[in-house]
């Protein structure tokens, strides 16, 4: 397979849409060149310093941990000021009218992971709808899914349901790169919006990130790798409760357990999940839930991506820990993306059936089987949009 080129690149050799037009750029640490150079000067080189940059979730360098608010500040490797589109409140994810006042474009590169809950594509979203207000056009600048273009799989939130989580009308893991996720915001919410996309050269759906020559930058600090990113649909779903997702340890989203949690039992209930090893662990989070205790559950291994289905996973692994360890698991109690009235499970997932369905200890394979119905008339509807082939 050739090379593939990211649309960055080729907007750096040709920034054709920016050239004398005041522009803005949304993007972070991971927004990157094949060569890792960092994609703002990169950019900034070659059409002129932005008026502005925006940054999403965990802040422009990263640093920030998962909804830990951001305040604006300066970047310290261009000295641009850094409008946070990610603050303490919910008003702080949406551009501000002045933000946008003078602008004539405004260019999207976040290194999405494939996954309706990963907060950028969201990001993105509130700046289209910005933008189509102000008269402003947005460029993307586009790079594979990570996860391939390939599967499917959750249901669409339904109404009453809608959060930062949920924002973007896909199913959880969507096989959509930004830019078709901007083709469909556009065709479907934003109409009035100029939109250019700029696709990768060279990426067909089927290939995984390491399957192409680009690098893997983790996009946020608790996805360090891409074997992190390929079980993060499914495994999300342990932030809506009271075990430990991993995080405080050097494996989030691999390692998932809670004080008094059977290790053993629950690691022989994974056993035969297609896909995945598990066994048996023991691990004390630094930071984050249970920080400083001894938690007792599994560490997950990918054997075989191309079979593993996470977010079934996810849904499994949490029907198993609450039959087994029923004093040990709880729903997480706080609020969750700035929404404080509808749990976090139905946030995630898009509406309350997975966690009624889990409660009531009813087969989940009516649940699984209603969503691939809706994630394959979901595809049905793309037709016009995708921008690679198979």
């Amino acid at each position: 397979m050739d090379r593939v080129i990211p649309g960055l690149e080729i907007l750096v050799e040709d920034p054709f849409p920016l050239r004398g037009r005041s522009w803005a750029f949304l993007c972070n640490h991971a927004t990157v060149l094949p060569d890792l150079r960092p994609g703002r000067a990169a950019l900034a080189g070659a059409a002129g310093p932005p008026a502005l940059l925006f940054a999403p979730e965990h802040g422009l360098e990263g640093v920030a941990q998962d909804m830990e608010g951001v305040e604006d500040q300066a970047d310290p490797l261009t000295g641009l000021p850094v409008r946070s589109l990610y603050g303490t409140t919910a008003a702080s994810l949406e551009p501000r009218p002045e933000d946008l006042e003078g602008m004539d474009v405004v260019v999207v590169d976040l290194p999405d992971i494939g996954t309706r809950h990963y907060t950028f594509a969201a990001t993105m979203d509130a700046m289209m709808a910005a933008c189509e207000r102000q008269g402003v056009e947005v460029v993307v600048a586009d790079r594979p899914d990570p996860l391939g273009g390939v599967v499917r799989e959750g249901g669409l939130v339904r109404p009453g349901f809608e959060s930062f989580v949920g924002r973007v009308p896909v199913p959880v893991r969507h096989g959509l790169t930004l830019g078709e996720l901007a083709l469909l915001l556009q065709r479907d919410r934003y109409p009035g919006l100029e939109l250019t996309v700029i696709p990768c050269r060279n990426w067909r759906r089927s290939a995984w990130l390491d399957g192409t020559d680009l690098p893997w930058v983790a996009p946020s600090p608790n996805m360090p790798t891409l074997e992190t990113a390929v079980l993060y649909p499914g495994l999300c779903l342990v932030e809506a409760t009271t075990l430990s997702e991993g995080r405080g340890t050097t494996r989030p989203f691999k390692l998932v357990g809670a004080p008094g949690l059977d290790a053993p039992g629950l690691a022989a209930a994974l056993r035969e999940a297609e896909g995945i090893a598990a066994r048996p662990a023991w691990f004390r989070p630094a930071f984050g839930k249970h920080a400083g205790e001894v938690c007792s559950g599994v560490e997950l291994a990918v054997v075989d991506r191309d079979r593993l289905r996470p977010l079934e996973l996810g849904l499994r692994l949490l029907e198993a820990a609450l039959r087994l360890s029923p004093g040990a698991f709880g729903w997480r109690g706080e609020a969750y993306e700035f929404v404080d009235e509808i749990p976090a499970m139905d946030l995630l997932t898009g509406d309350a059936r997975a966690r009624e369905a889990l409660e009531a200890g009813a087969d989940l394979g009516v649940l699984l089987e209603d969503w691939r119905r809706e994630a394959a008339a979901f595809g049905e509807t793309l037709e016009g949009l995708l921008l690679y082939r198979e």
